[in-house]
């Protein structure tokens, strides 16, 4: 890791690594993992299997699959680039208006996870879920890495990451709760019998959304990520060797991969419930997806290789309210291009799935070249 007057030393250029990474995760979100699918079963028959494996979630403690890693992914992404963004301001500005932004954000993303997937739009009380959606998990390891970063050093924020890693795991083992009988149990890590859940349940009540999905416990693992996108984003920051910086993510990549798959021995990757070692097996592919960008573009210079991801990852937060609200995959792209595609026989659902992909990706063309980019 970099050492502690690591954020003194800044590359002014901005990493376009982390852009086409984000871009990377928003091209899979917004339809691009159906595109791959087809193209790699219409190229590759015999990779059926392997292929509907990782373009699809993963059922409870049965694995971990490429599409597993779109959510991790999103908030990994979100703490690479905070040394970027609240960094810099952290030793110019009050902090008091640093938090007043950081608060702002995380009521901002909290609101808009309640709109598009908690209910809110229905103005129903009964219908709303209140804590149910990926941004809300960003706004919770956002708010949680701000405070780490205005107030602690390097070392110590690296302590903390850890130490929620670890209180979780003392959490979700230790800690007795009543199941459905009324029996007190701990250690449980099944669908709906959990200590997580039960604190969800019983803090939301009927606001619960009844998906196996925990969120308030689960914030320990949400910082825990985002942290280590932190770090990610203090390697790109400091003043190391491209080549240096290269080897330090690809290595620290692959000693979290190792980690996560040795906790999971005491403490299984389950992603719904975003389990200390899932945290640090998804970290480790996020380490080395960043690596492998960083490579491509900011060592090696082939930028334009990688500007349509560029072009998606600039409005990353339009991209998901759009695919979580208007979905126009479900929409309307079958009206535009079911038709047309079964003209090319045995290659109709790759023309379908890149034609659909074709539009989305024109209209955020229009909007990048246009500079409007929906922020917080």
């Amino acid at each position: 890791m970099p050492d502690e007057n690591a954020s003194t030393n800044k590359v002014s250029a901005r990493i376009v690594a982390i852009d086409a990474l984000r871009g990377f995760d928003m091209f899979f979100l917004t339809g691009g993992v159906s595109l791959v699918a087809a193209l790699l079963i219409y190229l590759f028959p015999e990779s059926k299997e392997w292929v509907n494996y990782h373009s699809s979630h993963i059922a409870w403690g049965k694995g971990f699959s490429a599409w597993d890693l779109v959510m991790p992914l999103f908030i990994f992404i979100v703490g690479a680039a905070m040394p970027f963004s609240i960094g810099r301001r952290i030793h110019t500005e009050p902090k008091w208006k640093i938090y007043r932004k950081v608060i702002t954000r995380f009521f901002v993303l909290f609101v808009l996870g309640m709109m598009v997937q908690g209910n809110l739009l229905s103005f129903k009380l009964k219908n709303i879920d209140f804590f149910c959606n990926t941004l809300q998990a960003i706004g919770g390891g956002y708010l949680i890495s701000s405070i780490l970063m205005m107030h602690l050093k390097i070392r110590w924020q690296a302590v903390a990451m850890f130490g929620m890693l670890i209180a979780y795991w003392l959490i979700m083992m230790y800690v007795p709760y009543p199941n459905k009988s009324g029996e007190w149990v701990h250690g449980m890590l099944e669908p709906y019998n959990n200590v997580a859940y039960f604190v969800d349940l019983y803090l939301q009540g009927d606001f619960q959304d009844g998906t196996e999905y925990t969120w308030i416990v689960s914030q320990l693992a949400f910082g825990g990520l985002t942290m280590l996108g932190v770090f990610a984003g203090y390697i790109l920051q400091c003043s190391w060797s491209h080549w240096k910086k290269l080897g330090c993510l690809f290595l620290v990549g692959v000693l979290l991969l190792i980690l996560g798959k040795a906790w999971s021995e005491i403490f299984p990757i389950i992603k719904q419930l975003f389990t200390s070692s899932m945290v640090l097996w998804a970290a480790g592919w996020c380490y080395l997806l960043l690596a492998s960008f960083y490579l491509l573009t900011d060592v090696l210079g082939f930028k334009k290789l990688v500007f349509p991801l560029v072009v998606i990852g600039s409005n990353a937060l339009f991209v998901y309210i759009w695919v979580m609200l208007v979905n126009p995959l479900n929409s309307f792209s079958p009206k535009l291009f079911l038709g047309f595609s079964d003209l090319f026989g045995d290659a109709k659902q790759v023309i379908y799935y890149l034609c659909n992909y074709l539009f989305i990706w024109l209209v955020l063309y229009f909007l990048y070249k246009k500079k409007t980019f929906i922020k917080i």
